[in-house]
C-alpha cells in the first residue's frame, strides 16, 4: 500500500516535467565579427590564446612589484565587494532552478479531546445499582502532504534559468575585469613611486652640482674676476630646484599611499617596505610580436557583455512564456486514524488541476515583451562598445609602448650628450673659458635630460603595463569564475581569491 502511494506521487509530480518541451522567445547565437564590426581577423568566439598573460607582472622582474600586485588580488576590497555580488549572482541561479521542480510540503496533527465536567456513562448493574462511569478522552493523528507544480509547457521557467546562468556567469567576468583594474592599478602606481624616486635622487644630484658651482661662483666674485650675477644666477638656479623636491615628496606619498590602500591596508602603511631605492621596473622589450587573433576572447570585459547580452535576450522568452496559458497540477495526500500505530490504515488523496489565462491587463505583458526586447538591443549595443573600445584599448597601447621605447632611447642619447656638454662647460668655467650663463644652460639641459630619461622610462613601463592589460592578461581565461562557498575566501599560490570550491552550486 505504501510503495503503490509512492509510485503514484512519482507519476504524478515528476511525470509533468516531460510534458514541458518548447521554450517561446529568440534563441541566443554568438554574434559574428561582422556583425560586431570587427574585422574578420578578429575573432570574438574562438577559445582564449596559448599565450601565458595570467601573472604578467612577473615579467618585470621586481620581487616587490610581484608581491604587492599578488597581496592586492588577495585583500583588495572592490575585489571583495566584486566576489560578493558574484556569490548573489549564484544564489540567483539557485533560486531560478528550483521553480523547475514541484513544491512539496508536508503536516502533521495530534489532537486529544477531553470530555467536559459531569460527563460520563450511566449503567445499571445486575444488583439493581446504578452507576456512572466517566467519559474517555479521544486521541486523533493526522498527516498530509501537499505537492503543487507549475508545469513549464512554454518554457518561460528555462529561459529565466537560462537568463540567470548568463549572468552569473556575467559577473564571474565582471569579478576577473575588476581584479584586472586593482592588479593594474597596484603596479602603476608602484612605477610612480620608483619613478618619484628617481626624480628625487635627480634633484639631489643636481643640487649638489649647484652648490659646486654657487661656491665657484662666489670665490669668482670675491677674486673680482666676474660681477655678483653669477652668484645670484647660481643662486637662483639652486633655489629652483630645491623647490621641486618637496612637490616631488608629495607626488611619491600619494603614490605609495594609493598602493596601500589597494591593498587594503593603512594609506602609510607600506613606506618601509618601499623606502629603499629601487630601478623603475623595466619589462620585456617585445610582447607577443604580432597580436594573437583571438586577444578579444581573452578580455573579462567583452566576455560579460556577451553573457550580458545573452541573458537580456532569455528574459525576451520569460516575458512571452506571460502571453500564453498557464498550467498547473496539484495533489494532497493525508491519512487519520486515532492510534499512531493505524495512522496509515486509511489514506485519502485528491489531484486537481488548473489552467489560467491573462484576457485583460492593459497591454501590459505585451508591453514586457517589447521593453525586453529593447534591452536587449541596448545589450547588444554595450557588446559592440565594448568590442571596439578594447580594441582602442589595445591599439593605443600597443602605439604608446612603442612611442616610449623611442623615447627612452632619444632621451638616453640627449642624456649622454648632455651629460658631456655640462662636464666640459664646468671645467671651462672652473678655469675662465666660458661664462656662467653658458654653464648654467648646459646644467640645465642636463637636469631636463635626466628627468626625461626617467619619465621615458616610467612611460614605457605604465604602456607595458596597459598593454598587457588590453590583452587581457592577469587572470585564468580559460575558466568561467564561479563563487566560493560561504567559509572565508581561500589564496591560491600566487595569492588571488580562488573563486572554486565545495558549496559553489553551479
Amino acid at each position: 500500500m505504501h510503495e503503490t502511494m509512492m509510485n503514484r506521487a512519482r507519476l504524478l509530480f515528476l511525470g509533468p516535467l516531460m510534458l514541458s518541451a518548447c521554450s517561446v522567445g529568440p534563441d541566443y547565437h554568438p554574434k559574428s565579427a561582422a556583425q560586431l564590426g570587427v574585422p574578420d581577423s578578429w575573432s570574438v568566439t574562438a577559445p582564449p590564446s596559448a599565450e601565458n598573460l595570467t601573472r604578467w607582472w612577473q615579467k618585470f622582474d621586481d620581487p616587490v612589484l610581484g608581491q604587492l600586485v599578488e597581496q592586492a588580488a588577495a585583500a583588495n576590497l572592490d575585489i571583495a565587494q566584486a566576489v560578493a555580488r558574484l556569490r548573489q549572482a549564484r544564489e540567483s541561479l539557485v533560486i531560478s532552478r528550483a521553480d523547475l521542480f514541484p513544491t512539496i510540503s508536508g503536516s502533521g496533527s495530534y489532537n486529544r479531546t477531553e470530555p467536559l465536567r459531569g460527563g460520563g456513562t450511566t449503567i445499571t448493574q445486575s444488583n439493581g445499582t446504578v452507576a456512572i462511569l466517566p467519559a474517555q478522552g479521544r486521541d486523533s493523528f493526522a498527516l498530509g502532504l501537499d505537492a503543487s507544480y507549475q508545469l513549464d509547457i512554454f518554457g518561460g521557467v528555462r529561459r529565466s534559468v537560462e537568463s540567470a546562468r548568463a549572468q552569473y556567469a556575467a559577473s564571474g567576468f565582471d569579478y576577473a575585469t575588476t581584479l584586472l583594474s586593482v592588479e593594474s592599478e597596484v603596479a602603476r602606481n608602484y612605477v610612480l613611486a620608483r619613478a618619484y624616486q628617481a626624480q628625487l635622487a635627480n634633484a639631489r644630484d643636481s643640487l649638489t652640482i649647484q652648490d659646486d658651482n654657487l661656491e665657484i661662483a662666489g670665490f669668482r666674485v670675491q677674486a673680482g674676476l666676474v660681477s655678483s650675477l653669477d652668484q645670484e644666477q647660481a643662486r637662483a638656479t639652486r633655489a629652483q630646484t630645491a623647490a621641486n623636491v618637496p612637490q616631488i615628496e608629495q607626488q611619491y606619498n600619494a603614490a605609495v599611499s594609493r598602493i596601500g590602500v589597494l591593498t587594503a591596508q593603512a594609506p602609510g602603511a607600506l613606506k618601509p617596505m618601499l623606502a629603499a631605492t629601487r630601478p623603475i621596473p623595466k619589462g620585456p622589450e617585445a610582447v607577443a610580436a604580432g597580436i594573437p587573433a583571438d586577444v578579444l576572447r581573452q578580455r573579462p570585459d567583452v566576455r560579460a557583455a556577451e553573457r550580458n547580452l545573452a541573458a537580456a535576450t532569455a528574459q525576451i522568452g520569460v516575458a512571452k512564456a506571460q502571453l500564453f496559458p498557464a498550467l498547473s497540477i496539484g495533489g494532497s495526500i493525508s491519512a487519520n486514524s486515532t492510534t499512531i500505530g493505524g495512522i496509515f490504515d486509511t489514506i485519502s488523496g485528491g489531484l486537481f488541476g488548473n489552467v489560467a489565462q491573462a484576457i485583460f491587463n492593459a497591454g501590459r505583458v505585451s508591453a514586457q515583451v517589447r521593453s525586453n526586447r529593447a534591452a536587449t538591443d541596448a545589450a547588444f549595443a554595450a557588446y559592440k562598445s565594448t568590442v571596439l573600445t578594447a580594441m582602442e584599448d589595445i591599439e593605443n597601447s600597443i602605439v604608446a609602448f612603442q612611442t616610449a621605447q623611442e623615447r627612452e632611447r632619444q632621451f638616453a642619447i640627449a642624456f649622454d650628450a648632455s651629460n658631456a656638454a655640462a662636464i666640459l662647460a664646468r671645467s671651462q668655467y672652473r678655469t675662465g673659458l666660458t661664462d656662467f650663463t653658458t654653464l648654467n644652460t648646459q646644467e640645465a639641459a642636463l637636469v631636463s635630460a635626466r628627468n626625461g630619461l626617467v619619465q621615458a622610462r616610467s612611460d614605457k613601463a605604465t604602456a607595458l603595463i596597459a598593454l598587457y592589460v588590453a590583452l587581457g592578461g592577469g587572470w585564468d581565461s580559460t575558466v568561467t569564475p564561479i563563487a566560493p562557498p560561504r567559509t572565508p575566501a581561500r589564496t591560491t599560490a600566487s595569492g588571488s581569491t580562488k573563486l572554486s570550491g565545495p558549496g559553489s552550486n553551479d
